[in-house]
């Protein structure tokens, strides 16, 4: 009883590695923004892998077969949609336009058999609630709704309002959880030694601080750990 626990924690811990590595290879796209073949793809990695953790008389090679092909066939894909404009329209579709000028078109929604009450939810998930105010509402490969409003109704910007502003620069994190995080130093221009003088001047170690980050131009932010009591 006890070598068979010890084979299957063996096995799921090498099965485990095995699929973090296969995502990390094929990408890192969010659930929702699966296209459709990689979202067969991720289905059928995670069934392959469920049936050896259950079954250990089942050969571990059975398992890693299948799913290093898969993950080559879809690398194979990706490539050839990189290359290939026909071949990608073919396997991820189009962005269908639903909502020009205010105007639904009630026959690409159909085609896409997604309905007006799906439409609607998704507007409001973007704080729009009159369709007349939408320019264009696009429906993504991936499903997702992306929407132009009307110049009228979009948000007057600042250039607009004639405000003059400065060049962002990317806050990038030094300290992460009472660690220098060495990544990013040459994005905001800095190295350790800035980062232990900041510190020191402020009268902090490392180790006192939970999140630290820092831009181009000197703009400072830390937050402190809380101190046990």
């Amino acid at each position: 009883m006890g070598e068979i626990m010890l084979i299957t924690l063996f096995r799921t811990l090498i099965l485990y590695i095995l699929i973090i590595f296969t995502m990390r290879v094929l990408g890192k796209r969010q659930i929702g923004e699966l296209q459709p073949a990689e979202l067969v793809i991720t289905i059928l990695l995670s069934e392959i892998i469920v049936i050896p953790m259950q079954d250990t008389e089942i050969p571990l090679v059975n398992t890693l077969i299948p799913v290093f092909v898969l993950s080559g066939f879809e690398m194979l894909v990706s490539f050839i949609g990189m290359k290939s404009i026909k071949f990608r329209s073919v396997m991820q579709g189009n962005p269908v336009i639903v909502i020009r000028d205010g105007k639904l078109n009630a026959k690409k929604l159909k085609e896409l058999r997604f309905t007006t009450d799906d439409l609607a939810e998704a507007l409001r998930k973007k704080d729009i609630f009159d369709i007349s105010e939408v320019q264009y509402a696009i429906v993504e490969t991936d499903g997702t709704l992306s929407v132009l409003l009307k110049k009228e109704n979009q948000p007057a910007t600042k250039s607009e309002l004639k405000i003059n502003t400065s060049k962002s620069s990317l806050p990038c994190i030094v300290i992460s959880d009472g660690r220098i995080i060495k990544t990013d130093f040459a994005e905001c221009n800095t190295d350790s030694d800035k980062i232990k003088a900041i510190l020191k001047d402020k009268h902090l170690n490392e180790e006192d601080v939970m999140l630290m980050t820092l831009d181009k131009d000197g703009n400072i932010n830390i937050l402190k750990k809380d101190k046990e009591k």
